[in-house]
């Protein structure tokens, strides 16, 4: 059986590495790997909160899984799981493309992203990272 706490712990750890990697590649300026590893951080801030409640699953988008354990977060909480629900099913897609590219339109990893979108995904993943802790503190997980 799965410590839904050790479970938090974990995933909180594994989302931090992702941002880290995903800050140290936008500083190099390899903006398909900061995408990849923000979305990576960004899956693993949702499944944090899963874990809480029940095993996340291996699903890139853990969207439906965190509005379905909504139910049992406190309802001062729901807005920001919703909010971090939509930002995990937004950059889901993001998982296959900074991965493979766009092959029907021979268009590498490299080639899809910029500077800007980049930036914005770093953003949308510290908004994870903030949502992620401010549950998790509010349900008791010792953080």
């Amino acid at each position: 059986m799965i410590d839904p706490i050790s479970e938090a712990e974990y995933r909180l750890r594994l989302a931090n590495e992702h941002l880290g990697r995903a800050e140290a590649y936008y500083e190099h300026g390899d903006w398909a790997g900061c995408v990849h590893y923000s979305q990576l951080a960004i899956e693993n801030f949702a499944k944090a909160i899963i874990s809480v409640f029940e095993v996340p699953t291996w699903s890139h988008d853990p969207s439906n899984q965190l509005m379905n354990v909504m139910n049992k977060v406190p309802e001062g909480l729901r807005g920001l799981v919703g909010e971090l629900a939509r930002l995990s099913h937004e950059v889901a897609r993001e998982h296959a493309r900074s991965t493979y590219g766009e092959p029907s339109s021979l268009l590498t990893p490299g080639m899809l992203y910029d500077r800007d979108y980049a930036g914005s995904m770093l953003n949308s993943t510290r908004r994870a990272r903030d949502i992620a802790y401010s549950v998790l503190r509010q349900l008791g997980v010792d953080i």
